[in-house]
């Protein structure tokens, strides 16, 4: 026995470790199974917080049209955002995120801003539409009000609800030209909507505005006439 203690002594010497009575052992085992545990759960825990903070929003639709064919360079020269003439005097306030979003594109996209005198003109208009869905039947209802720069209406929508219920839904719009002011010529235009549940996040005006304006304006100028869909 004592031969075999001196060995157990010997080899625990030898590799590092520290000698224990077996309840010493049971304890150290079980905080390194803490340890353990939480080393796995540390990484899961900051995922979801890191996902928390990320805003959900649906896809975006987006269709453009350019003069790239013609020889029309873009990316040049200076810009002011303006909304457009025929919009509403009262829509001031309300277009504040789109105007700020399409001139955060526009200079990424190459531009640079000027009040005055500028060589384009990024004329934008906007639209919010609420829809609200009949809920008690698999066919829904909807009937939308809708307001901006695009104008105000009321429109009514029958469609098929799979899905066994739905909740009121908010689309947004954002429609940009860039006129050439020297002759009044679109140079460029695109249009861009999405769908989000009412009272979210990404329907919030400045989260949509901002998702618009980067979806349209991705690989700018993009291809003329083409449809496309931005997660």
């Amino acid at each position: 026995m004592g031969d075999t203690g001196q060995s157990q002594a010997s080899l625990a010497d030898f590799c590092g470790f520290i000698r224990h009575t077996s309840l010493a052992i049971k304890d150290a085992r079980r905080k390194d199974d803490t340890m353990i545990t939480r080393n796995r759960l540390f990484p899961l825990v900051a995922l979801l917080l890191l996902s928390a903070c990320v805003v959900p929003t649906g896809p975006v639709e987006v269709t453009r049209f350019n003069r790239a064919a013609e020889g029309v360079v873009y990316g040049l020269g200076s810009f002011a955002v303006v909304v457009a003439v025929e919009a509403a005097s009262d829509t001031s306030l309300a277009a504040a995120p789109y105007i700020s979003a399409v001139a955060r594109e526009m200079q990424r996209v190459g531009y640079s801003e000027k009040t005055t005198g500028s060589d384009v003109m990024a004329e934008i208009r906007f639209a919010v539409t609420n829809i609200a869905r009949e809920r008690s039947s698999p066919v829904s209802v909807g009937v939308g009000g809708s307001t901006g720069s695009f104008g105000s209406g009321i429109g009514l929508g029958v469609g098929i609800n799979l899905g066994g219920g739905s909740s009121d839904q908010v689309e947004t719009t954002l429609a940009v030209r860039i006129v050439r002011r020297s002759d009044n010529l679109v140079l460029w235009e695109g249009k861009a909507s999405q769908v989000a549940k009412a009272g979210s996040p990404a329907a919030q005006p400045g989260i949509a505005a901002a998702k618009l304006a980067e979806a349209m304006f991705k690989d700018f100028p993009g291809v003329s006439g083409e449809t496309i869909r931005v997660p």
